[in-house]
């Protein structure tokens, strides 16, 4: 009797076992628990630690509540000043509601990849390229919206969406890479042109105070051969100026300014050869035989 008694107790402890065995679940922290009962929702969702359900009866669904990052596949279109860009983004969502997930959707999951990239390809088609690469952040914005509002009926909420990177044709880079040459170009064109009148507005004060000041001119001479024959590495000629040499005469006490004479070159003759003096010599000679000597006419005398 008291045999059977224990064999009752021992088989009650197992058949308790396998029932605790199959009855216990544990939740993580970042999961929630969805139960099904003969296939309909239970309302109670089980929150994270150990809990039971009735084997065979009920069925134990673990959502994971953890922020999911998911990658959106590049997507090729047109925008909207006719260019053709390749672009991919990120999206990162969360299950807020358990049960929506499980019950309203087949797999959140994939249904917000392909809503993500439905969106993405709207949105290139909405934008210019210039909004594509400077102005990502209202793009961002627009895709969240475009996700949110269908993703909150499926239990799910979108946290953030990014682009990625936006994929341009080599012809078209090199476009853009001309164009931002020349408008660099065209700025330092500018500057320059700038630079230019405002240094021809101080020459032009400078030249004003130098004729002012004629010395001005000169100290200022004198400042540039200082600076040129500082490096000792050329040949300086100095062409010495006639007003500084009045200047100095003027600040030399008792000179007087000196009278220049213009004195006329002496005329060079050329040096006689012996051939021609001995021509002369001969003709000369030739004359005198045919006139011979010659005789001084007598002065008339004055009349008394």
């Amino acid at each position: 009797m008291i045999e059977e008694l224990l064999m009752a107790l021992a088989g009650a402890a197992a058949a308790a076992a396998v029932y605790a065995a199959a009855a216990a679940r544990v939740v993580k922290q970042y999961e929630r628990g969805v139960v099904f009962r003969f296939g309909r929702l239970r309302d109670d969702i089980r929150s994270p630690g150990f809990t039971m359900i009735v084997p065979i009866v009920d069925r134990l669904h673990k959502v994971n509540m953890q922020i999911v990052t998911m990658p959106v596949p590049a997507q090729e279109g047109i925008t909207r000043d006719n260019v053709t860009v390749r672009v991919d983004a990120v999206v990162y969502f969360k299950v807020v509601d358990a049960a929506d997930a499980l019950v309203r959707v087949e797999d959140y999951k994939f249904a917000v990849s392909q809503m993500a990239q439905t969106s993405l390809r709207s949105i290139i088609g909405k934008s210019d390229l210039d909004d594509l690469l400077s102005n990502r952040e209202k793009l961002n914005q627009g895709l969240e919206l475009m996700l949110d509002s269908p993703a909150m009926g499926w239990g799910v909420a979108i946290d953030r969406v990014e682009i990625k990177d936006v994929s341009l044709p080599e012809t078209m880079k090199r476009s853009m890479a001309r164009q931002a040459e020349a408008d660099r170009e065209r700025r330092a064109r500018v500057i320059n042109a700038d630079a230019e009148l405002q240094a021809s507005k101080k020459l032009a004060e400078a030249a004003g105070v130098m004729s002012d000041q004629p010395a001005a001119l000169q100290l200022r001479l004198l400042q540039t051969v200082m600076a040129v024959s500082a490096e000792k590495n050329s040949t300086l000629v100095l062409p010495i100026p006639v007003e500084l040499l009045r200047f100095l005469e003027r600040a030399t006490p008792g000179s007087e300014p000196a009278e220049v004479e213009h004195v006329s070159p002496p005329t060079t003759v050329p040096p006689l050869s012996e051939a021609y003096l001995m021509g002369r010599a001969a003709a000369e000679e030739a004359v005198e035989d045919l006139t011979g000597t010659s005789v001084e006419p007598a002065p008339h005398e004055k009349s008394a």
